[in-house]
């Protein structure tokens, strides 16, 4: 394993660019290569925090086909550091594969602590966070409904991520799945300047954001049936 290079997964700010880590600056600098979703978005917080090391991209729709020259590098001794658009790898975002391949070649793999958008927002909701199941993005459509019958049986806080066109639909699934008297929180744009968080029952939301502009990126908290 001395050999062997590093691979370090980087959390990077999901709005405001004072919540990266010192710790992920360091790494971010002494890196041999930095993976990256999409060198274009990464390249504004590289230039922001000064930093100038070769990037390329890793994605969901390319990491099968780069996966086996990343490890090749890594293997042959790279320090190579790994990043998403915004939040964690691997949440939501391309990680678990590359991680799981460097646990086999038996690499190293660190992940840095830092940001991540569905912890401030479950805290923010003032539902109970002691027990929770994090969904993630819901099936754009086949599969859709049954997985959601299937966590209205679950009895723990539930958190959902959602892009804004389908925010009103998926609300409008879990009023007819869930309830429409269900407690809920939606919060979007976490850390950024037009930061949000509605709370009430599932059918108070719909309304508000069905009058609203709606933007961002949204993370939504449904309380358990008996909360």
């Amino acid at each position: 394993m001395e050999k062997h290079g590093l691979l370090t997964l980087v959390p990077t700010p999901i709005g405001n660019m004072k919540d990266i880590t010192l710790r992920a600056i360091e790494i971010l600098r002494t890196a041999d290569l930095i993976l990256c979703e999409d060198t274009r978005i990464s390249g504004q917080l590289m230039k922001h925090f000064d930093i100038k090391k070769p990037m390329e991209s890793f994605h969901l729709a390319n990491e099968h086909k780069k996966l086996p020259l990343v490890i090749k590098r890594l293997l042959s001794g790279f320090q190579i550091a790994q990043i998403s658009d915004a939040g964690t790898p691997g949440i939501s975002d391309p990680g678990f594969l590359l991680v799981r391949a460097c646990v086999e070649a038996n690499i190293k793999v660190e992940c840095l602590p830092g940001p991540t958008a569905f912890v401030p927002a479950l805290v923010l909701s003032g539902l109970p966070c002691e027990r929770f199941h994090f969904e993630g993005f819901l099936p754009p459509k086949k599969g859709r409904k049954s997985r959601l019958e299937a966590l209205s049986q679950l009895d723990t806080t539930l958190v959902f991520y959602e892009s804004p066109h389908r925010l009103l639909k998926t609300l409008r699934q879990f009023a007819d799945i869930f309830g429409a008297d269900r407690k809920a929180s939606v919060s979007r744009e976490i850390s950024k300047m037009y930061e949000e968080t509605q709370r009430g029952t599932i059918a108070s939301v719909l309304s508000y954001f069905s009058n609203k502009s709606i933007k961002g990126e949204f993370v939504l908290v449904i309380a358990a049936g008996n909360q």
